[in-house]
């Protein structure tokens, strides 16, 4: 079996994205990238999660054309591989319906930066696409919302950022490997509660300063951080 590993990373970060409670019946996907081949991991489309298995997931290329798999892949795939082609330190991605974040997603509202929560993994808002075009939704609509990412992600840092939010659709999130794009899925759903909650005890409620921001931030995160333990993955 094609990328027996991989396959096996990339059900283990499905099925997280279930326990965590972010999808429902056949939402949402995951998917990984072998970069020295060119290769990637998906969903197939439409499996339901309790049946998913390693051997269930599809191998495509980056054009995507399926090498191995007996399943259609997910539709979002193409999405996925434009995220791949265009952020060359993403190693994985998950993209899902969680509730929250699709509200903020729905209201075509970034979601804003209010506390350290949001700083220790985020370092700015968490930016919403524009719409897309009659004719971009009409022709080649998933690699078209790819595109719309990349877009907003122009001037703007997709490691330091590691997720988005497709206006009127839902989050997409990335990581280095499939494991972070899922970890980075959860804690997105997490600041988008704490900030719908925010906004709705204070309507006025401001940004964190950049001071306190930058903070949480670069002790977790960069060449100077101090929080954890080196070689183990902290939260």
């Amino acid at each position: 079996m094609l990328l027996e590993q991989l396959r096996k990373e990339v059900c283990e970060a499905n099925l997280e994205l279930v326990r965590r409670g972010l999808v429902l019946y056949t939402f949402g996907n995951a998917s990984a990238i072998e970069r020295e081949r060119g290769l990637v991991v998906i969903k197939p489309s439409g499996v339901p999660y309790e049946k998913l298995t390693p051997e269930d997931l599809v191998v495509t290329d980056l054009s995507g054309k399926t090498i191995e798999g007996r399943f259609r892949p997910s539709s979002d795939l193409p999405t996925h591989l434009v995220l791949y082609q265009h952020f060359s330190s993403v190693g994985g991605v998950a993209h899902t319906h969680s509730e929250f974040a699709t509200a903020w997603a729905q209201a075509g509202r970034a979601i804003p930066c209010l506390g350290t929560t949001h700083a220790d993994y985020f370092h700015g808002p968490v930016p919403v696409t524009s719409d897309l075009t009659v004719q971009e939704i009409a022709h080649d609509y998933e690699k078209n919302t790819g595109l719309a990412i990349c877009k907003t992600f122009h001037g703007l840092d997709p490691v330091s950022v590691p997720a988005v939010l497709v206006r009127g659709h839902a989050p997409f999130c990335w990581g280095k490997n499939v494991a972070e794009a899922a970890h980075n899925a959860v804690i997105l759903e997490a600041i988008a509660r704490m900030a719908y909650y925010t906004t709705a005890l204070e309507k006025n409620a401001g940004p964190l300063s950049s001071a306190l921001h930058d903070k949480h931030f670069f002790r977790k995160h960069g060449s100077k951080a101090y929080y954890g333990q080196a070689g183990h993955k902290t939260s």
